[in-house]
């Protein structure tokens, strides 16, 4: 029963027991069990607007919370556009004035959740950059491109112009690039890709007869080279190798210095099933 109509009909109640002839000790107390149901019904009412302004103050923090991880990630190379598309709807249901009690706590489980799992994922990229952080100190780039961490040689270390076979200055830098990965055992246990690229500017007949023949080659070359015992002496099943042309710049093809940088050898590191399996899971939620 509404608080006010009960109270409404406490008060009717008293005033006819009052014209009943009852005492009016009789009359007080009936007042007296109005007077506590409206004191109920506003201790009620303050206990629901401090809950709402609780809960409104902890999904605001937990909204900036995942906001401030998604730049990060963003930042980071990571690619977590489609990860907080299903908070959208929360967003703009607890945005409206009418929201409830249960709808705002909803919001706000969603949202811790999200934050969590975007906590977890930049953690797993921060550990295996801190693992690949030698590198850098070699001049490689260690980077994350759509969700991978990529290790960036040079192509222009590597190889002479239009040439597949490594130069040594490139057999040095292949050789230590292998004994880091070996000395970590969660490394070494990893699965790995040799992707080649180029600039685009069109290679004119030769053995490889386009860009996609160069950058295969020089992959192959790299990875020959990884796995080989007088190289690397890297795994054998846990590397493969793929050629991408100039399908897949990092720079401008427009000026001498992008062209550069366009040229060269990633190694990847593939995400493993779980991995893959987790970021599945979150996109899909």
């Amino acid at each position: 029963m509404n608080v006010r109509i009960l109270a409404a009909s406490t008060l009717a109640a008293a005033l006819a027991v009052s014209g009943c002839g009852y005492s009016e000790e009789e009359w007080q107390a009936q007042l007296d069990k109005y007077n506590k149901l409206l004191a109920d019904k506003n201790a009620n009412d303050q206990a629901a607007a401090a809950a709402q302004k609780r809960l409104a103050e902890e999904l605001a923090g937990e909204q900036a919370k995942v906001a401030e991880l998604t730049k990060k990630l963003s930042d980071a190379g990571v690619d977590i556009s489609k990860l907080n598309e299903s908070l959208q709807a929360s967003a703009t249901k607890v945005s409206a004035l009418s929201s409830t009690l249960e709808e705002r706590e909803k919001a706000l489980a969603e949202y811790k959740a999200r934050a969590k799992q975007l906590e977890q994922i930049k953690a797993r990229f921060e550990m295996l950059r801190k693992k690949l952080d030698e590198l850098t100190k070699l001049g490689l780039a260690v980077n994350i491109r759509k969700n991978r961490m990529v290790i960036s040689l040079p192509g222009d270390v590597l190889f002479d112009s239009g040439r597949e076979t490594l130069k040594k200055e490139g057999q040095e830098i292949l050789t230590k690039v292998a004994g880091i990965i070996k000395n970590d055992a969660s490394l070494l246990g990893r699965d790995y890709q040799v992707a080649g690229h180029t600039d685009n500017k069109p290679l004119a007949g030769g053995v490889f007869r386009d860009n996609w023949g160069l950058s295969l080659m020089r992959a192959r070359e790299v990875l020959m080279y990884l796995v080989s015992d007088k190289g690397g002496n890297m795994p054998t099943a846990k590397w493969s190798a793929a050629g991408f042309g100039d399908t897949d710049p990092i720079a401008t093809n427009d000026t001498d210095e992008g062209r550069q940088k366009n040229r060269r050898c990633d190694v990847i590191v593939v995400p493993s099933v779980e991995e893959m399996l987790d970021l599945k899971a979150i996109t899909t939620q």
